[in-house]
């Protein structure tokens, strides 16, 4: 079993996680259950799966969670790209939570890789 609290990808997940959080409290009210919670179980999902990941006996299980989180990771960015062209993000806040987004899915692609091998 590995250390999940360990893994860079983890922690940058968790990070993810805090960005999202304070990015989604300016949103409109009408969109706590809407978009906001969308998004906010879409970036909850990307750590948490690394973590259940670790509890797997198997490299290939491990990697099997690791594509879950990448796909949580997709759809988080496809959930932002539509809330930037709602107007709901600042530019400001557009560029950077992309910048880490990007790092954070280039991390675990490379992780996932490592994995295959």
């Amino acid at each position: 079993m590995r250390n999940f609290r360990e893994l860079e990808v983890w922690r940058l997940g968790v990070e993810m996680v805090t960005v999202v959080y304070r990015l989604t409290d300016g949103f409109p009210a009408k969109e706590q259950f809407g978009l906001s919670a969308q998004i906010r179980s879409a970036a909850v999902s990307v750590p948490s799966n690394i973590a259940e990941g670790c509890s797997r006996r198997t490299q290939q299980d491990f990697g099997r969670f690791i594509e879950i989180a990448i796909g949580s990771s997709f759809e988080l960015e496809t959930q932002l790209d539509i809330a930037r062209q709602i107007g709901y993000l600042t530019k400001e806040d557009d560029e950077a939570v992309f910048i880490s987004l990007h790092l954070l899915q280039r991390k675990m692609q490379a992780l996932r890789s490592s994995l295959k091998t």
